[in-house]
């Protein structure tokens, strides 16, 4: 499997993440060797005394653009603005996403360095049948060349394993694996009881459907916030999984949540008509939840997939200013050529 690395300080493990240590974001002094790989041992990084001090413990520096701490380019991001007046969300298309592009509202550097995507319950959408905003990004494998078609089987997109052979040949890739690593800062406390406080942070988007989905949930009465998914099969039904606590309105605080600003990983992985998805958290076991998709209807001719990570708020009746944010402090998408 072919991985482009979106997060060079990060040593990533193909299989799973492991956390970043605790949730403390204080500068600690990094070596001036931007090669190096980052190195938990801070007795060896302190004995470099000649370093930038916007360099932190993440590895990632806070007064550069996004695209200047990841490599963005094989992704688009859409913004829940419109300043282009066509009634639907700003799309920040792959070169000037790697230009520099922030938006100090939506889309910009932590001062730890991470990668912030903040979305608010009012705003434009990506089109007249999508019902929530989101500040998001869409994987682009075509990476800037606009002589590719962003949909359909073509190289911009890539297929499960399972796919026929002609949609594997023609497509970007197939099977897939996505990384990453973040922390949920904020998610809405006003609306309706089925709604409020939930987010979505990863998906796998194929033509109309979505095989996954990835939320995180935190209630406004509860202090740890819960981990489920969506699989949605082809034109039929969704098949939710709790991983951590409980997608219910009315649950409790789940045993063993994620607090608001506490980082953890998810990894996704897909081989044919098999998906794994593990969440990892530092000093904890992992948890995962596999899915068998033979039955799914992705394995049939047209049919495309993109990962999506950011954050995509599920709340369209909370506040008008209520909102949904996530730092990211890695990401990485890879498929088999």
């Amino acid at each position: 499997m072919n991985f482009k690395t979106i997060s060079y300080p990060f040593l990533i493990l193909i299989v799973t993440f492991q956390l970043s240590c605790g949730s403390d974001n204080s500068p600690v002094e990094q070596p001036k060797e931007e090669s190096q790989s980052q190195d938990t041992n801070t007795e060896e990084s302190t004995e470099e005394t000649n370093t930038n001090d916007s360099e932190n413990a993440n590895g990632l520096n806070g007064d550069v653009a996004p695209s200047e701490n990841f490599n963005l380019t094989t992704w688009n991001i859409s913004i829940p603005i419109d300043t282009d007046a066509n009634n639907k969300a700003d799309t920040v298309k792959e070169d000037e996403l790697n230009n520099g592009y922030e938006n100090t509202d939506y889309f910009y550097t932590a001062t730890d360095g991470g990668m912030v995507f903040k979305c608010p319950v009012e705003g434009f959408k990506t089109s007249e049948n999508t019902k929530y905003t989101r500040t998001e990004l869409r994987e682009m494998l075509r990476a800037g060349d606009t002589n590719i078609e962003t949909q359909g089987i073509t190289k911009n997109n890539w297929v499960f394993g399972s796919a026929p052979q002609e949609d594997i040949t023609n497509s970007g890739g197939y099977d897939g694996q996505l990384n990453a690593t973040l922390a949920v800062n904020h998610v809405t406390t006003t609306g309706d009881d089925d709604q409020v406080g939930r987010v979505i942070i990863g998906q796998i988007h194929a033509n109309d459907d979505e095989p996954l989905r990835i939320y995180y949930r935190k209630l406004p009465h509860n202090t740890l916030g819960s981990i489920y998914i969506a699989h949605e099969e082809n034109a039929a039904d969704e098949t939710f999984y709790d991983l951590i606590g409980s997608r219910s309105k009315s649950a409790t605080n789940p045993e063993d949540g994620i607090a608001l600003d506490e980082k953890f990983s998810y990894t996704v992985k897909v081989t044919g008509n098999s998906m794994w998805v593990t969440i990892n958290r530092d000093g904890k076991d992992a948890i995962e939840q596999f899915v068998d998709m033979t039955n799914s209807g992705y394995d049939v001719g047209g049919q495309y997939m993109y990962f999506k990570a950011g954050v995509y708020n599920q709340n369209n009746t909370g506040t008008a200013t209520d909102y949904v944010q996530a730092t990211f402090y890695s990401l990485e998408s890879g498929h088999s050529e």
